[in-house]
């Protein structure tokens, strides 16, 4: 009993010796209830969708500041790309974006192409019946960043995707360690966080690039 007052006692020091014993476990519990209490509420703020995102918001280049999933053969992917960048272009004014996803290794820029339709702050890929991927825009204090959430099913792979895009191709300490805080609350692992000194590919692929197959 000792043991546990004083570690009551010790969570909260504003209690004076002279309050009776009922009195210090009563703040003491209160206090514990308020530490408790923080970290889902700022899970909560980490985990909420985004209610809207301006269309044209998306428009342009992202380059990939650091990502994290919890199906680890796409997680050592992941690592291998030297640099990944995402461009969005809306023409129209429609949910409509076309979406181009340019991973960079070693020795060549692969270019990935696909219709996207945002909602609110929800969006859906159209990647025909290959598999499923849709997922939200997360709220995030960056100025000029998007953290994406995917959720992707297919018949080889259930994931759950974070992603930090900036316009910058590095941001503040401060920004990444929001993202992380993000992660713990979806209980992912530690990010890859891309290399800011890796050379971008170009946005159009080259003419004389051999076809993938």
């Amino acid at each position: 009993m000792d043991k546990l007052s004083k570690q009551l006692h010790s969570s909260c020091p504003q209690i004076q010796p002279h309050f009776s014993m009922f009195a210090a476990c009563a703040v003491a519990f209160l206090c514990f209830l308020s530490a408790a209490r923080s970290a889902p509420l700022a899970c909560e703020k980490l985990l909420q969708p985004l209610d809207h995102l301006e269309p044209h918001h998306l428009d342009g280049t992202w380059a990939l500041v650091a990502g994290s999933l919890n199906h680890q053969p796409s997680m050592e992917a992941l690592k291998l790309r030297d640099s990944i960048t995402m461009y969005f272009s809306n023409s129209s004014e429609t949910p409509h974006n076309s979406y181009t996803q340019i991973n960079r290794f070693p020795d060549q820029c692969q270019y990935l192409r696909y219709n996207i339709s945002v909602e609110g702050g929800a969006f859906t890929f159209d990647v025909g019946n290959r598999f499923n991927l849709t997922g939200a825009f997360l709220y995030t204090s960056c100025p000029d960043c998007v953290v994406m959430r995917w959720d992707v099913k297919s018949r080889r792979r259930e994931s759950l995707d974070l992603y930090l895009l900036s316009r910058r191709r590095e941001v503040e300490q401060s920004e990444v360690e929001e993202f992380k805080d993000q992660l713990r609350c979806h209980q992912l692992p530690t990010p890859v966080l891309m290399d800011p000194t890796k050379e971008l590919c170009p946005e159009e692929e080259s003419r004389t690039a051999e076809p993938k197959s």
